[in-house]
């Protein structure tokens, strides 16, 4: 059997999934949700997280495959997320 892990971004990545549970989905709230449904995706652990992001997804009346097409359309017209300074920041966790 194998043992739930704790996700190092989990604690951060909460405050970001209750946010997202009183949200309506606009662009930048859609980019989030599809961000962690991406990193948890069959991630070992984080249960209540995972099932919160299903949650959103069934309130926002939306599929995952949905999800997906739309956030790729928002990140093909340009950035989704935008930094004050305009410069170029790769975010990897």
């Amino acid at each position: 059997m194998v043992q739930d892990q704790k996700h190092p971004q989990e604690q951060r990545d909460r405050l970001i999934v209750n946010e997202l549970l009183m949200a309506d989905p606009d662009d930048h709230s859609l980019a989030e949700l599809a961000r962690l449904r991406i990193r948890y995706s069959n991630f070992p652990g984080a249960r209540q997280l995972s099932q919160d992001l299903d949650l959103i997804l069934e309130q926002w009346q939306l599929t995952e495959a949905d999800l997906f097409e739309k956030t790729r359309q928002l990140h093909e017209k340009g950035k989704v997320y935008k930094r004050a300074s305009g410069e170029e920041v790769q975010d990897w966790t």
